[in-house]
């Protein structure tokens, strides 16, 4: 973690990033100037750049609630909002006794007020939570006095969760858990408030930062997907291959093993949620699998590993197979490993990944990488579940593939269909989580929420359209979004085409650029319009329009390409067309 001091440097170099800056703005109830520092250098840190607008102090109602604000001026697309407990607490303390029970849901009636603010459609709300202060007024009896502050502070906290789930453009940013882990004697300095109105100490500043940007980066498509494990006193104790089956140390009981077991359960729950598992190991093959199918007391098993690459090549050549294989960007991974030269051997030849210094006492594992927040996420499904399976098939696809020496053979013997069809109440979930993950294959990286998936299915002038792949190892699920606006009587522009990089090279982009060209000449167009915005990660796509047969729009601003209906031949490619 970079001190505050570095971050303030690193903020004065904010305006050297490449990337189009994130519309933010910040209001709080107390002293926000330092905060808004270390987000900046903390951006910088991440390769990411703030447009930042900081509200005056202690202006949070003003702010979000007056349309002629200086906040609603600027547009933000992420507002971040900071009521500290401080307020809160000085709040309940001067309400009589009977109003103290309210303070909670009327904080929470607030966000909500804002969350559904007409005014503030399409931006972001991150929201803190609130951090406990033990006022001991009732001590550990606290909890059981509606009105006390730790009681109105626990239910503020719940409520705020709540909220969340109902509302899909509200997210919370989890001060209280990061209190949790630090104590509240390092993320507080009374001095300093008493001083400066500041309730963050220096210390805190880049911790709090580091998680408003895990979220924002989260929101905006940035986050980890993979989890690549080495094994030997990584994922267990000792050498397998010296010390035998019996010889490495794991199990419930006392010992060093007990670490490496609950790393264990730590990585079965991100499989579980949906992150990708991958093994990258210097062993033979068998070797490194016994203990996954032998070994009583190994939590993870090898249908919890997407990706099993167990040889005598080097990580870095498997970790690149494993990319090759997964069609994810290497910034999209976590690699693991006990071995400090092979963790900086990987951070020299593959710059994007990130490689955590584990410490060297495996009991410490566990703390450190909750500390670092790897997988901040901002959406979860159930589909995310099956994740290790469609990839483990893939793998079999890769394997099947390099026995054809004709690429069209291969993909005629997949035996491959698709099914059409628009947004649904079913498949909303899934359309909006594909937005806000799609990076690479994504023409104009435009996210959704589900309720705009569900604005969109209800407008009339919106072609929507969404595509699942099967094949004969297995269903993809739905893995590419198309939505299309009318912009005048003989004209689609394509707003959004998006799919997921597990499926390129099936000719999924014919069989899609076809059913979009029979859905314009459905609907009596003569021309289709598509737009190609660059971002630092889609430069895959860049080609993608001419590729397909568009054409350059002369005198456009942006990459604009067009295609005539009238004239058009369907695409070869080797996915049939499914009913729903």
């Amino acid at each position: 973690m970079h001190t505050f001091k570095e971050l303030k440097k690193l903020a004065r170099n904010e305006s050297e990033s490449s990337t189009a800056p994130l519309r933010v703005a910040l209001v709080g109830d107390t002293a926000t100037q330092l905060l808004a520092t270390a987000l900046r250098g903390t951006a910088v840190t991440r390769g990411m750049a703030l447009d930042l607008f900081e509200a005056e102090y202690n202006q949070v109602e003003r702010q979000l609630m007056d349309p002629t604000s200086e906040l609603h001026t600027f547009g933000a697309d992420y507002i971040v909002i900071f009521q500290s407990t401080h307020k809160l607490a000085e709040r309940h303390a001067l309400l009589p006794a009977a109003q103290q029970e309210c303070v909670a849901d009327e904080r929470v009636t607030f966000i909500d007020t804002v969350c559904r603010d007409p005014q503030l459609e399409g931006r972001r709300i991150i929201c803190m939570n609130y951090p406990e202060i033990d006022d001991a007024v009732f001590g550990s009896y606290a909890g059981q006095v509606p009105s006390s502050l730790t009681s109105q502070v626990r239910r503020l906290n719940y409520r705020l969760m709540e909220l969340s789930r109902e509302r899909d453009n509200l997210f919370v940013c989890d001060l209280a858990a990061l209190q949790n882990k630090l104590g509240r004697d390092m993320m507080f300095a009374p001095n300093i408030y008493v001083s400066t109105e500041m309730v963050l100490s220096l210390d805190a500043l880049p911790w709090v930062a580091s998680r408003v940007m895990d979220v924002i980066g989260a929101l905006c498509g940035r986050f980890k997907k993979c989890l690549i494990l080495d094994l030997d006193n990584t994922v267990w104790g000792g050498v397998i291959g010296d010390d035998g089956l019996e010889g490495i140390q794991l199990g419930h009981g006392l010992g060093i093993g007990k670490a490496f077991t609950e790393f264990q359960m730590w990585v079965k729950k991100l499989r579980q949620r949906g992150i990708i598992v991958c093994v990258a190991s210097k062993n033979t093959e068998s070797v490194a699998k016994e203990p996954f199918e032998r070994h009583p007391d190994m939590v993870l098993h090898l249908d919890d590993i997407a990706v099993f690459q167990a040889n005598w090549e080097t990580k870095v050549d498997n970790i690149r197979t494993i990319q090759s294989i997964l069609n994810i960007g290497f910034d999209s991974m976590v690699f693991l490993d006990d071995n400090p030269f092979e963790r900086n051997m990987v951070r020299e030849h593959i710059a994007d990944i990130t490689v955590p210094e584990l410490p060297a006492d495996p009991g410490n594992y566990l703390e450190y990488l909750y500390g670092l927040n790897l997988f901040e996420t901002a959406a979860y499904s159930s589909a995310d579940t099956d994740r290790t399976r469609q990839y483990q098939v893939e793998a079999q696809r890769v394997k099947l593939q390099r026995s054809f020496t004709s690429e069209g053979d291969f993909l005629q013997s997949l035996g491959m269909t698709s099914t059409v069809e628009g947004f649904t109440r079913f498949n909303t979930p899934r359309v909006a989580q594909l937005s806000q993950r799609s990076n690479q294959f994504n023409l104009r990286t435009v996210r959704y929420t589900e309720a705009d998936i569900t604005e969109l299915a209800a407008n009339p002038a919106v072609i929507d359209l969404s595509f699942t792949l099967q094949d004969k190892f297995g269903d993809n699920g739905l893995i590419a979004v198309v939505v299309m606006r009318r912009i005048d009587a003989g004209t689609l522009f394509i707003d959004t085409w998006l799919m997921s990089c597990r499926v390129l090279k099936r000719g999924m982009e014919d069989f899609t650029l076809n059913t979009i060209v029979e859905r314009a000449r459905q609907a009596g167009v003569k021309r289709i319009v598509g737009e190609y915005l660059p971002t630092a990660k889609n430069m895959m796509v860049e080609q993608h329009y001419p590729h397909l047969g568009f054409t350059p729009v002369a005198g456009a601003a942006t990459a604009q390409y067009e295609l005539l209906v009238d004239g058009y031949e369907p695409h070869l490619c080797h996915i049939q067309a499914k009913q729903p």
